[in-house]
């Protein structure tokens, strides 16, 4: 009779402790849930962070530049849409009067287009600052704001991009032949006596209005990873921004 008791005693031993530890490990789940916090079984590094916010960075630099270098990705873009020079609105205003409506329009045209073609080239650039960025705590722009990853590569490389931006702009307003459109308005305007004289920069405008709508589509596809999993391309990015998400 003992012989039989034993092996059955031993069974529910077995079982009532693993029912045990299957609801302490419910109960621990549960508790991580209710507290935000995930099982430390495989926790993130500071690197693979860094690595995602670098991907996620690239991802939307690539598609950033290939939506804004399509036709129009500028000029029909309300967002994107470069204005005449604002610090030359005398000459608009000048030009308007005189009936130049057309040249005006054509000159913002072409303005729009020079961004456009300049934006094809601009991915390289980008991806490069990307990639020399140094970022001490990924974890703080993981966790930042919906925009924080942008905004860093915005406040660390703006000066470096603007520098080797400005030729791949230079290159498009050649390209685009700007100049023809723009040399009839302003030197009409600059051989009317007595006013001040007009000659705005601009490379320099162009390249600062590209740069800053593709940092609002930058941020638009970084938005894009953090909240929708089928923009997580990589496995990497899966990894970092699934985790704040889940």
């Amino acid at each position: 009779m003992k012989k039989v008791l034993f092996p059955i005693l031993l069974i529910v031993s077995i079982v009532a402790c693993t029912t045990q530890q299957l609801q302490e490990s419910a109960n621990a789940a549960k508790d991580a849930i209710n507290s935000g916090t995930k099982p430390a079984s495989n926790p993130l590094t500071n690197d693979e962070v860094i690595s995602g916010l670098r991907d996620a960075l690239t991802v939307g630099t690539n598609n950033s530049s290939a939506f804004a270098s399509k036709i129009d990705g500028f000029y029909k873009n309300p967002t994107l849409f470069i204005p005449f020079p604002p610090e030359a609105q005398k000459v608009k205003d000048w030009a308007t009067k005189l009936g130049m409506n057309d040249q005006l329009d054509k000159f913002v045209m072409t303005l729009n287009r020079s961004a456009e073609e300049a934006a094809k080239d601009a991915a390289p650039v980008f991806v490069n600052a990307i990639k020399g960025m140094s970022i001490g705590d990924g974890f703080a722009i993981l966790k930042g704001s919906d925009n924080a990853a942008t905004q860093y590569l915005r406040d660390k490389t703006t000066a470096e991009l603007r520098q080797k931006f400005t030729p791949v702009v230079q290159n498009a307003i050649n390209k685009v032949e700007l100049t023809k459109y723009w040399s009839p308005i302003i030197n009409n305007y600059n051989k009317v006596p007595f006013v001040e004289k007009q000659n705005p920069d601009l490379t320099a405008y162009v390249t600062d209005r590209a740069m800053e709508g593709l940092f609002k589509l930058i941020a638009d596809e970084e938005l894009k990873i953090r909240k929708d999993p089928v923009a997580r391309v990589t496995d990497i990015l899966k990894r970092v921004f699934g985790s704040i998400t889940q």
